[in-house]
């Protein structure tokens, strides 16, 4: 089902540059329009988000699952963080974000936490804690989260990464191509001579500006950048054929084989024959160059397809709306952004249906799975960067009588790939459940607080007795008893939209 949201997606790009074709495409516009929903509980927008040309997937959001019909539950994990930081420039340009912009998983998974670190030869580790759910005072609210294994600098592997930029004239504004040179140089300065960068371009047509040159070549990789000028239509599809054909060229067995997609979104031209993309990221994926996606400015942002082009590519998506951002996705999140310590995870929960009587995933909607998918290796699903960490929420219903500090609710298990193989293991890690305050743990304390700020946003059908300023009070305490200029940055998106709600 995934693969027919991706085709979905792709068809959508191909649409979009036939817009000023409408007498020859009218019916195959319609039908896009109209796409009926998949088994993930996404749709897509008939309008766009904004009059701007913005476009989002509507998400349809989990519910409460009688255990006594289905204990199961699971899902891939989800590292994209473009969510928040798209929220957050609205929200700081006086805008409210349209409730399918919200994805509360990427909000959650935005924030550093202080997970322990594996042992041993896992690549993960896993923390459980359980409380009082703050909004709900019918349920409880379980986390469970995620460590990925850090890798000193010394010892990172090395890389073959093609930017593919995007110089379209829709890309001149001052937040769009202006700041991605911005981020490039960022990105340049983790490189060594060990590493290989090229850059592709697309706009009229597709065009190669630096090929193969070493990480440490600065002079030649700043003089490629500062050339770059934005002007002419979109051949998005004509661009991703060369960079992977760059990629292949200077392939580094053992390395970080990555094509990095940079763009405002707007896909004037691409493919004619759409399933033939499709097929080319997941071919290329396969044989081990994964692609990433970085969305720019705002009027044009196709964060359907955006989103959907870096799933299929196993790889992230990112959204960069100022320097701090380029700097957290290619400077203290280097390693995690960009190399790979396992692949097609997926989490699978089970719930003591003596105890409970109903939970809900809150968020990853369009990384649910069918429980039978959780051994079936050939169905996709998220990948975990070293020092990355996964943090998941559950709502949950219990029964009466159930003793919150004594009962066990569930057991988790896990599938990974190691990043050059395709056939998943399987492991269960130690989970001990704990019963606590919201205020024994700060890393709880933050996950609820986001997460609650995200209800609020969309409007939830279970946001219950959410209430922002309890959000705001929550992330204060946490800040002040642990500092960061992140977790800081998003109290003052919480006080953007309170402002904008008192005017």
């Amino acid at each position: 089902m995934k693969k027919k949201l991706v085709a979905t997606m792709l068809l959508c790009m191909l649409l979009i540059s036939c817009g000023s074709n409408r007498n020859e495409n009218d019916t195959i516009n319609d039908a896009v329009s109209n796409t009926s929903n998949n088994a993930n509980g996404y749709y897509y927008d008939e309008e766009p988000a904004y009059d701007t040309g913005e476009s989002y997937a509507e998400i349809v959001e989990n519910k409460y699952i009688d255990t006594d019909i289905n204990n199961t539950s699971t899902f891939s994990i989800d590292v994209d963080t473009a969510s928040y930081a798209n929220i957050r420039d609205l929200l700081s340009e006086g805008i409210l974000p349209n409730k399918d912009a919200v994805r509360i998983e990427e909000m959650i998974n935005y924030f550093d936490y202080t997970y322990k670190q594996p042992e041993g030869s896992e690549p993960f580790s896993l923390t459980t804690v359980t409380c009082d759910t703050p909004w709900n005072e019918n349920t409880v609210v379980a986390l469970i989260g995620i460590q990925g294994k850090d890798l000193p600098k010394e010892q990172v592997p090395p890389s073959n990464i093609v930017m593919l930029i995007d110089v379209s004239g829709s890309m001149q504004d001052s937040n769009k191509l202006p700041l991605l040179k911005k981020a490039m140089i960022e990105l340049t300065n983790n490189l060594t001579e060990k590493d290989r960068i090229s850059l592709v371009v697309y706009a009229g047509a597709a065009g190669v500006v630096l090929e193969g040159a070493e990480g440490n070549d600065k002079e030649s990789i700043t003089e490629a950048l500062n050339n770059l000028e934005a002007g002419g239509s979109t051949a998005g599809g004509a661009g991703i054929e060369l960079a992977y054909s760059i990629a292949k060229k200077y392939f580094i067995e053992n390395g970080n084989n990555r094509v990095i997609l940079a763009s405002d979104g707007d896909f004037n031209v691409g493919m004619s024959d759409v399933e033939a993309l499709k097929d080319f990221i997941s071919e290329k994926r396969e044989i081990g160059v994964f692609l990433s996606v970085l969305g720019f400015g705002r009027g044009n942002t196709r964060d359907d397809i955006m989103e959907g082009l870096a799933d299929t590519g196993n790889g992230n998506y990112s959204y960069i709306d100022n320097i701090s951002e380029a700097r957290k996705v290619f400077g203290s999140e280097f390693t995690g952004t960009l190399f790979t310590i396992a692949k097609d995870v997926k989490i699978q929960v089970e719930f003591n249906t003596d105890f409970v009587r109903s939970y809900r995933l809150i968020g990853y909607e369009n990384r649910v799975l069918e429980n039978q998918d959780f051994t079936d290796d050939t169905k996709d699903a998220g990948e975990l960067g070293y020092g990355h960490e996964v943090t998941a929420l559950y709502e949950i219903e219990l029964r009466d009588g159930t003793d919150k500090n004594k009962d066990k609710l569930y057991d988790i298990r896990f599938r990974y790939k190691e990043p050059n193989q395709e056939q998943s293991k399987e492991i269960v890690l130690s989970n001990e459940q704990s019963f606590i305050s919201i205020d024994e743990d700060l890393n709880l304390k933050w996950a609820l607080s986001v997460a609650e700020f995200g209800l609020i946003l969309r409007d939830s059908d279970y946001k219950n007795q959410s209430d922002i300023n309890r959000v705001l009070s929550q992330a204060r305490n946490v800040l002040q008893l642990s500092y960061d200029e992140y977790k800081e940055g998003f109290i003052e998106v919480v006080k953007d939209y309170m402002n904008i709600q008192d005017n």
